[in-house]
């Protein structure tokens, strides 16, 4: 994406301001989710948007920063040691109050594993952390005759902000993976011509359950559009399955790995590119 340019000098990209949200409350909403609802004025002027998908980038200072919100992100980075340096992650907004002026987002939490859970389950009323976005690029399409909504944990937030938006008559599948029946979310209901199906993981690897389900499911008459974000192993398997199986048209497929077992988000983001690559290099091997 093309950043805008200072004013006065066609050359120089304007730098990018962090926005500040303060914790109003947080609740856990199964045994390993937690939702943090963040406001303030530094939500002031958030954009309302109609993508169902949207993210934003969560900045967190290591424990016991010599700085706090707010900060300077170059500025940190040109007085400290990388390992001082606020560490980025990727959360998709779960939904947007612009009248309240309250952004929240869900946080799967496993004990002291990883660097956001833990933040989430320990976020008290007035806390601040600084983000950037929002981006994103899906919102379902009026215009198809029936919906595919398939994803982890990770993917939930969209699939439910999706969901809400879509209108009393769609049709179509909805897979959400999950551990097991108590982290179901009694919050994200479907529409009668929706079919629900929480999948449960178990012991298996995360993704295989779901690739499982709706690979073994046909697939509903006319045109669908497809939104299919996860665990990267299991999206990618999917993609061939409905890509190259079914037959379905990539440019009404969304389909993205959000995170890769295995992985940190910086060591998938830095190969995320290089691994799309591979994907589409398969598929014209397969058309050719």
């Amino acid at each position: 994406m093309t950043e805008p340019r200072a004013a006065g000098d066609a050359r120089a990209p304007r730098k990018r301001t962090p926005r500040i949200g303060e914790v109003v409350r947080t609740s856990r909403i199964t045994p390993h989710m937690i939702r943090v609802v963040l406001g303030g004025e530094g939500l002031a002027g958030f954009p309302e948007g109609d993508q169902t998908d949207r993210y934003v980038k969560l900045l967190f200072p290591p424990v016991g920063a010599a700085y706090g919100v707010p900060y300077d992100v170059e500025q940190v980075r040109a007085d400290h040691p990388s390992d001082q340096w606020p560490v980025t992650r990727t959360y998709t907004v779960r939904g947007w109050d612009a009248v309240a002026g309250e952004l929240t987002i869900d946080f799967v939490h496993h004990g002291d594993e990883g660097l956001a859970g833990p933040w989430a389950a320990g976020a008290r009323p007035g806390d601040l952390i600084q983000f950037m976005g929002p981006g994103g690029g899906y919102s379902p399409r009026p215009d198809a005759d029936w919906h595919l909504l398939a994803g982890d944990e990770a993917a939930l937030p969209a699939i439910a902000a999706t969901l809400e938006q879509l209108p009393a008559d769609a049709r179509g599948l909805v897979f959400v993976e999950v551990a097991g029946p108590e982290e179901e979310q009694a919050d994200v209901v479907a529409g009668p011509g929706l079919e629900l199906r929480w999948v449960h993981r178990g012991d298996a690897a995360p993704g295989e359950a779901l690739v499982a389900a709706v690979t073994a499911t046909p697939l509903p008459e006319g045109r669908g559009h497809v939104f299919v974000h996860g665990e990267a192993y299991a999206v990618r398997a999917l993609r061939g399955h409905l890509r190259e199986t079914c037959g379905l048209d990539p440019e009404w497929t969304s389909v993205s790995g959000y995170w890769r077992r295995g992985d940190t988000e910086d060591r998938w983001q830095a190969t995320k590119r290089e691994w799309n690559a591979e994907i589409e290099a398969e598929e014209v091997g397969v058309r050719s």
